[in-house]
């Protein structure tokens, strides 16, 4: 609902097919719409605008103008709500820089040019853009009703308008969210400066600390998981290890879990005990080995994945929660193959939730980050040591996962179905020796999966029935999936976990974390299934 406070109205032109502004352009008779709308005037109940004698100043664009539209903007019109904004800037100033020709032919297209008559009455809400010096120009957007999401009762339905027309801080009546592409934020005095300092004003101040386009991201998965507040970054380890270092003291007591992303469990065992933690390892499903290190030790987090990667164990998070919580303890779950979709570990007790968005949140392999939700108290401090350490993700990547966020209730309807048939087909097939898949009765957590959990995810893990080499064999003999790391995409994508992520270790070494040769990760696309079946079938009828 925006108006500037410089009330200039314009009826719409035509651009000339020619990319130069060398002579006036054509104006075309003012037609009804959101030019000649109704709305509430920011100053007064009512106020008529009856003169467009501005609009006729438009005869020739200022070079400075010509610079900031590309030569397509400028031949199909496409900005045309920039255009309109800078020309008003440019012909509202003093006519004195205008040409002696060009403000003739500006009186005689006044007389030739019939006025609109705008009305402004109080039927729509509007928001006064303030600064505009006399040169802004009036943009309309329709008005947002609070109770709007009294309407919404799906995730999909978030997914899409959460943060956006449920209420977003940039004004614009664009349907997308506006890619805001900078690095700093400016104060018009040094009183807003000092405002801003002593906390009686708001400002990002600078890109490190907060940006539009990202603030409407962090709003739409804060409604997905029901968090009062989150914390987007750079990637999904930059959000596990910036969480872990903000919430667990020197000397603090970390209780996770023995199937995990490996480079997690790097940074728990090699550099948090630098900083006095230590870190102790359970079974997913061991909740006696959890109870005694919270007897035994003031435990300061529990951070376990749920589904864990890469067997997609499941871990009780309403007990684990209650059982932490009785100690003082903190929990965290990586719902990274669960999605914010298949469950929700916030209600289900724990304080905090993360996600690489590089998977499933974006949804289609071209773009990395990390999320945090939880209570505004947890993720503030969180995102204290964030603003110190920098890992900051850029508005266009936000951009790109507010995009894929529009599409993930639909791409996870799929991801589930898929995933679901080929587990049980895998794991009747005489060539697989196990399958991993939470939606199987043969899972060690399926029941737990099914009371938690309304989808099991697109990633199937299992064992072929041979050796390093027959396993290469398969997956080399798979014409769909792409060879590589990372899951959640609209391409399928398989990997050998022994030589993508385990390559390093010795194979007794691979195998202490249950990582054997023949362990295939396959996260299913969005392909037709039964293409995809045919797929899988021949590879494993190759070996």
């Amino acid at each position: 609902m925006a108006v500037s406070s410089c009330p200039t109205v314009f009826t719409s032109f035509e651009c000339r097919s020619d990319s130069g502004f060398g002579s006036a352009p054509r104006f075309e008779k003012p037609r009804q719409g959101r030019f000649a709308t109704r709305i509430n005037s920011a100053h007064s109940g009512k106020a008529t605008f009856d003169g467009l004698s501005s609009m006729s100043m438009i005869l020739k664009f200022p070079p400075n103008f010509v610079r900031q539209l590309s030569t397509k903007a400028r031949r199909n019109c496409s900005n045309i709500g920039v255009a309109q904004i800078v020309a008003a800037s440019w012909s509202n100033n003093s006519p004195s820089g205008v040409p002696a020709a060009a403000a003739a032919a500006a009186t005689a297209v006044d007389a030739a040019v019939p006025v609109a008559h705008v009305e402004l009455t109080a039927d729509e809400d509007v928001v006064v853009l303030e600064g505009c010096d006399g040169n802004g120009a009036v943009q309309f957007k329709d008005s947002t009703n609070s109770s709007y999401s009294s309407f919404l009762s799906s995730d999909g339905s978030l997914a899409i308008h959460a943060a956006e027309r449920l209420g977003r801080g940039i004004v614009t009546d664009a349907i997308t969210t506006p890619v805001v592409n900078t690095s700093a934020y400016f104060f018009k005095k040094t009183a807003d400066l000092i405002d801003f300092k002593e906390k009686r004003s708001v400002s990002f101040e600078y890109g490190r600390y907060g940006n539009p386009t990202t603030v409407v991201l962090e709003e739409k998965i804060s409604a997905l998981e029901g968090a009062e507040s989150t914390l987007i970054m750079a990637s999904g380890m930059c959000a596990s290890t910036v969480m872990l270092m903000a919430l667990v003291p020197a000397g603090g007591y970390i209780v996770t879990t023995t199937d995990c992303y490996r480079k997690t469990r790097i940074f728990m065992e090699t550099f948090l005990p630098k900083m006095g933690i230590t870190v102790s390892v359970i079974d997913p499903a061991d909740v006696e080995a959890l109870e005694s290190a919270l007897n035994k030790n003031k435990v300061s987090l529990f951070f376990t994945e749920s589904p864990t990667n890469p067997f997609l164990r499941c871990v009780d998070i309403k007990l684990v929660s209650e059982l932490c919580h009785r100690k003082g303890a903190l929990v965290c779950i990586d719902g990274t193959f669960a999605t914010p979709l298949n469950q929700k570990a916030l209600s289900l007790g724990a304080d905090l939730v993360l996600h690489s968005a590089t998977k499933y949140i974006g949804g289609h392999n071209d773009v990395i980050g990390g999320c945090i939700s939880g209570s505004q108290k947890l993720v503030s401090e969180v995102r204290n040591l964030h603003h110190v350490l920098g890992g900051t993700l850029n508005p266009n990547a936000a951009y790109l996962l507010i995009r894929g966020m529009k599409t993930l209730h639909l791409r996870v309807k799929q991801h589930n179905s898929t995933a679901s048939r080929m587990a049980e087909i895998l794991e009747a097939h005489p060539k697989v020796n196990r399958v991993y898949y939470p939606g199987l009765e043969s899972h060690p957590e399926h029941q737990l999966a099914k009371q938690q959990m309304t989808g099991f995810g697109g990633v199937v893990s299992f064992e072929i029935d041979g050796d390093l080499i027959s396993t290469i064999k398969f997956i080399d003999s798979l014409k769909i999936p792409y060879i590589a790391p990372s899951f959640g995409g609209c391409e399928s994508i398989v990997d050998q976990p022994a030589i993508m992520s385990y390559w390093d270790l010795p194979q007794a070494e691979r195998a202490k974390y249950g990582i054997l040769d023949n362990l295939v990760r396959f996260s299913f696309g969005l392909e037709d299934f039964e293409d995809l079946k045919a797929d899988v079938l021949q590879a494993l009828a190759s070996i």
